[in-house]
């Protein structure tokens, strides 16, 4: 046995079933092993942003560690993208690469390029297995790195020269970790906190979600403590899901990265003394835009001590797993009845025109969310449509949008539909992508069409970079280098070999959808899109 077939025994040991990438001469060793696996998959991609990507949102659902590929040099830098995406939105991702030999590593070489340097800034743990024993200790404390909270990316680089050197180990042994139960005179400190407060209000971010989808009772934990406590909810972009969008204690969610927009549109936020704030990631939505005049005394609950931030200095932290901590305050909290009752948010959806394209956002988000069963899952690509999904999409199920909203990352929609759809093969999956987006990563239609994976991909047809746009009008009071040509997204869709659908009027966009969603195989939807509604996307929420 060689080194590159003990590092596929240990991704085995890991639990892996999917490794995303290209391969490289510098990986040879490495794919023949993967080659010879009966229980891991290679997924060819076309590009290895698509690869990363892939492991990126695979994370995310899974809970695992997604792992991407790449050989040196360009290879590696293609990764980069998606690697840093994962890692800014604490989705778990091993990359592995390939180098150079290291007899040719400290000095000018070809295609060489200090990879190990590179990835550091972007990942948790990056490093070179440069003695064929070390390996099982690097792969085990590399997938042990990416999953512990904050979980994020981590990068293993393999010469190939010690590629192929013999060696006879095995795995070390996979042990989970558990986290601390939170002190009892923390969580008393913390209900004394909510108890004299005025108007507390509760933010729930991505930390519910990451843990219901590692297998707590965050989410059923969560909405207990909401119940008990009788206090209002908002929740972030990215954790959409996590609180029942049709209680009268769920508040709009917040997101958007405008200082005042949210504030406006949540009041209850506006006027919070005290925040609790759950599995909140500072990168999901700056405490600057939330708490511009640090007035506002702040409970962090989480599974990690809090982010330093002059906007964001807790009174008290509940550092423990949070399904445990939220259910010992939902047991002891003092319920409070003088909270204000809000309308109910109802689900999208007015009387459908027959009218002619473009369409609004509001009735595009309303069909897909029509279109779609509970348990259905969305992957957002980045832009105004983005923006519009996360505002406007109810969802009872967490985990259910994927957005990239800490990097922001153009492209991560349709590769990332691709693992969502390998994640969840039983389950509706569409790829909700504008045309500036889809085009960065189209290539990967090829991959889905190659795999069978039959994800819906919507591409949302405007011919320009909307939120740019419409942000240079506001500011600048013109727009400039947003405007574009594309292609006709129908005819590209069949070049891929997969179904096209044009949509010319809102009453086929419903019966549109369900029809690409029932083939079974991969489809286009082509929507054209009012990019005007993107000068009112910060308005209030009705």
């Amino acid at each position: 046995m060689n080194v590159a077939q003990l590092l596929v025994r240990c991704l085995e040991n890991e639990g892996v079933r999917h490794v995303f990438g290209i391969p490289g001469e510098e990986t040879l060793a490495l794919n023949a092993a993967l080659a010879d696996s009966d229980k891991i998959r290679f997924v060819l991609t076309r590009h290895e942003q698509g690869a990363a990507f892939m492991a990126d949102v695979y994370g995310r659902l899974s809970s695992y560690p997604g792992v991407c590929l790449a050989t040196l040099g360009p290879g590696a830098t293609n990764l980069i993208t998606g690697v840093a995406d994962a890692h800014i939105d604490r989705a778990p991702l091993v990359a592995i690469t390939g180098q150079v030999g290291l007899e040719r590593a400290h000095k000018e070489s070809h295609q060489y390029v200090d990879i190990v340097r590179m990835f550091g800034p972007v990942t948790k743990w990056s490093t070179r297995i440069s003695v064929a024993e070390s390996t099982p200790e690097i792969v085990r404390k590399a997938f042990r790195l990416a999953r512990l909270e904050k979980p994020g990316a981590t990068h293993i680089e393999l010469p190939e020269d010690v590629a192929g050197q013999d060696i006879n180990m095995k795995p070390l042994e996979v042990r989970r970790t558990s986290y601390p139960k939170a002190q009892d005179a923390v969580i008393r400190r913390a209900l004394e906190l909510i108890k004299q407060a005025k108007a507390p209000v509760i933010l729930a971010g991505n930390g519910i979600a990451r843990r219901q989808a590692a297998g707590h009772a965050s989410v059923e934990a969560l909405r207990r403590f909401v119940r008990r406590s009788g206090l209002s909810a908002t929740h972030t972009y990215m954790a959409k899901g996590v609180l029942d969008p049709f209680s009268p204690q769920s508040l709009p969610p917040a997101g958007l990265q405008r200082p005042g927009a949210e504030l406006a549109n949540i009041p209850q936020l506006a006027d919070a003394d005290l925040v609790i704030a759950v599995g909140y990631d500072l990168v999901e939505w700056s405490p600057s835009l939330w708490n511009p005049k640090r007035d506002k005394v702040v409970v962090h609950i989480d599974s990690t001590p809090a982010e330093l931030d002059g906007h964001y200095q807790p009174s008290v932290e509940v550092v423990g797993e949070l399904d445990e901590s939220l259910s010992v305050l939902a047991d002891h909290v003092e319920q409070r009845k003088d909270q204000p009752i809000r309308v109910i948010n109802k689900p999208l959806g007015a009387p459908v025109k027959d009218t002619p394209a473009p369409f609004p956002p509001q009735q595009v988000v309303a069909a897909v969310r029509e279109a779609l069963a509970p348990e259905d899952i969305v992957v957002s690509d980045v832009g105004a449509h983005k923006v519009w999904l996360s505002r406007l999409y109810p969802t009872p199920v967490p985990n259910t949008v994927v957005v990239s909203n800490g990097l922001a990352s153009m492209g991560i929609a349709l590769p990332g539909a691709i693992a969502a759809k390998l994640v969840f093969p039983e389950r509706k999956v569409i790829a909700f992508a504008g045309d500036g987006g889809f085009l960065m990563n189209v290539q990967e239609l090829e991959t889905a069409k190659r795999m069978g994976t039959a994800i819906v991909c919507m591409v949302l047809v405007d011919d320009r970079l909307g939120i740019i746009e419409a942000n240079e009008r506001r500011i600048f009071g013109r727009a400039f280098a947003t405007e574009f040509g594309n292609p006709g997204f129908v005819e590209l869709a069949r070049a891929f070999g997969i179904a096209g659908f044009a949509v010319p009027t809102a009453r086929e966009l419903f019966p549109t959808l369900r029809r690409a969603l029932d083939l079974g195989e991969p489809a286009l939807v082509a929507v054209p899109w009012d990019y005007r509604a993107n000068e009112r996307i910060a308005d209030k929420i009705t």
